[in-house]
Parts: structure tokens; sequence; C-alpha cells
């Protein structure tokens, strides 16, 4: 499952917004039913995902956590706390609780992001800009593939 895209949309009175229909599709044809969304743990975007993925994270995650350290269960405890289920209605349509717009500083546009596995939900005017400069970004990407993956 991999989704790509930049698209633009806007959340109507109440909160809600069409999934763009490019990442509906995929989901679709993975045969994912629900969503589960989430404040991302570095930025200042809600990241969608799809419900098999947030199993794998959430399942790894538990793996780490031993059952009698209290510190991190608060991790497991928080990152559960801050995710919410989201169904898509017959349009396609989601609603985005007022909370998690708050948290994203989302007013009305946003923007979608294709991050492979998961979706981001942006403010749209916090993406206007690159989040790196081309020379950063170009030394940044040649460094991370320069390294090999560990097997």
């Amino acid at each position: 499952m991999r989704f790509l895209g930049n698209i633009e949309a806007k959340t109507d009175a109440k909160g809600r917004v069409f999934l763009p229909a490019t990442f509906r599709r995929v989901l679709q044809a993975s045969g994912e039913e629900q969503l589960i969304m989430r404040k991302d743990i570095h930025q200042k975007c809600l990241v969608l995902y799809p419900e098999s993925v947030w199993n794998e994270r959430v399942d790894a995650l538990r793996e780490r956590v031993n059952e009698w350290d209290d510190e991190g269960k608060m991790v497991l405890r928080q990152y559960m706390k801050e995710a919410e289920v989201v169904m898509l209605d017959g349009n396609g349509r989601f609603l985005i609780p007022r909370r998690y717009l708050q948290m994203a500083d989302i007013e009305q546009t946003v923007r979608f992001i294709g991050m492979t596995d998961t979706i981001e939900i942006w403010a749209a005017e916090k993406v206007e800009q690159p989040f790196l400069s081309q020379q950063d970004f170009s030394a940044k990407l040649k460094a991370i593939m320069a390294t090999k993956p560990e097997d």
C-alpha cells in the first residue's frame, strides 16, 4: 500500500473533509475500511493510518514496552489516548474533530500528503514553503541513501 500525492482540500463548518479520491482508491484496493487518526509525534500535522498499518505500529511499540515499566506504559497510554478511529461516509468524507484541528493549527484549508503507507494532513499554509532548502534536501537525501539499511 503506497500513498502518493499532495492534494489541497477544504474543511466544512463542521470540520468534515473529503479524503482525496486517489487515496480512497488505494484504501479500497488494499481492502482497508478504517483509518486511525493521530497527531504526528514530531510535527504539527495529523496522520491517517490504514488500520493494518496502525496495528503494526502499535504491536511494534507494545513489544518494546515492559508491562512492569511505568514510564513505558505511560508512553503507550499517551500514544493510544491521542488516536481516534475515522470512518468515511458514503461520499468519502470524514470528520476531523475540533481538538485535532487545533492541534495541527488547521483553520479551513488542508493539504493531504501521501507518505508511503500513511497520509499526513497539514494546514495548507504550513506546507506552501519547502520543508528543506533544495541544497539541504539534496545533501540529506544523499547521506540517507549512502547508508546501507540494517539487515
